[in-house]
């Protein structure tokens, strides 16, 4: 949404539900939102190559025209610069002609906006000029490391969108949270309701709500304890998708994630000291696509959690 030149941007599963005006706010944190609403109401921000409504949901997969908009917040960068530096960060786990499978480092968002002007997705757009598709599956927030995977193609897009809704891709995540859990084999599920919300500064937030949130379901296993007991490892799979699903379940349990500047406790971070939000996309499994094969991959663990071990 940044820069010179209109974009497109398609809605993923995680984002739909939104209002329009919104996601744009978040989209492009520091423009004033008379801006954001003039340029709905003139129809340069259009929705599946129409005209849109401020108060219109968005759904997935629907394909949003977006204007350049000039972010206050975000300083001129050399794009070139920052694209090579962001791609070099990441390391490239699997492609083809249909997918781009990456490890995502922590401290990188997934794309502009929101106070930064070059994402994951815009960096690996300008180290493939050719590619005339390429888009996220799904998301990672920008603390988060780990597996991510990008589309090369529309019909990939929409067959693992498929996979997503029917609970057929499989993702696992490893984190560290406050507090003794006793080590367990057997699955525990959090089923928290989530409902998201904005904070006057148009920074977005969720948080359980058992009247009107969307049901939410992650399953976790304890792996280990750590430091006599003041934290512990956990295992955790998605079984839907919501935004900062993980974090606010596992603070409504009562054992918020290491590292956590939103959904975590300040207070035990200052005695603990993590020095990044310990949250890990570890695994993924799919059906390819195209040749319908399983596929499954697994992310190194970051030096971050190593390190943490060894305490």
């Amino acid at each position: 949404m940044n820069g010179n030149s209109v974009t497109q941007h398609v809605v993923l599963f995680e984002e739909a539900g939104q209002r329009l005006d919104n996601f744009l706010f978040r989209m492009a944190k520091g423009v004033p939102k008379t801006h954001i609403y003039r340029i709905i109401r003139s129809g340069e921000v259009r929705i599946n190559k129409k005209r849109a409504d401020a108060s219109q949901k968005i759904q997935e997969g629907d394909v949003l025209r977006l204007p350049p908009i000039r972010v206050s917040e975000v300083k001129p960068v050399d794009n070139e610069y920052l694209s090579n530096k962001i791609s070099s960060e990441i390391d490239i786990l699997f492609e083809d002609d249909s997918l781009l499978v990456v490890d995502k480092p922590s401290g990188i968002a997934v794309h502009g906006g929101s106070g930064v002007s070059l994402g994951l997705i815009e960096a690996m757009r300008a180290q493939r000029p050719d590619a005339k598709f390429l888009e996220l599956v799904h998301r990672l927030d920008r603390d988060t490391s780990g597996i991510l995977m990008l589309a090369k193609k529309r019909s990939a897009l929409v067959h693992l969108h498929e996979q997503i809704r029917e609970g057929k891709m499989e993702k696992r995540y490893l984190l560290v949270v406050h507090g003794q859990l006793p080590v367990s084999n057997k699955s525990i599920p959090l089923k928290y309701p989530l409902i998201k919300y904005l904070l006057p500064n148009g920074e977005r937030r969720v948080r359980v709500a058992n009247d009107g949130g969307q049901l939410s379901h992650t399953n976790i296993r304890v792996k280990a304890n750590y430091l006599d007991g003041l934290c512990t490892l956990v295992e955790a799979q998605l079984k839907t998708g919501r935004t900062h699903q993980i974090r606010v379940h596992l603070q409504a349990y009562g054992h918020p994630i290491l590292g956590d500047d939103k959904y975590g406790n300040q207070e035990l971070d200052k005695a603990i000291r993590p020095k990044r939000l310990l949250l890990h996309a570890r695994h993924l499994s799919f059906i390819h696509p195209k040749s319908e094969q399983k596929m499954t991959f697994e992310a190194p663990i970051p030096v971050a959690f190593e390190k943490f071990e060894e305490n």
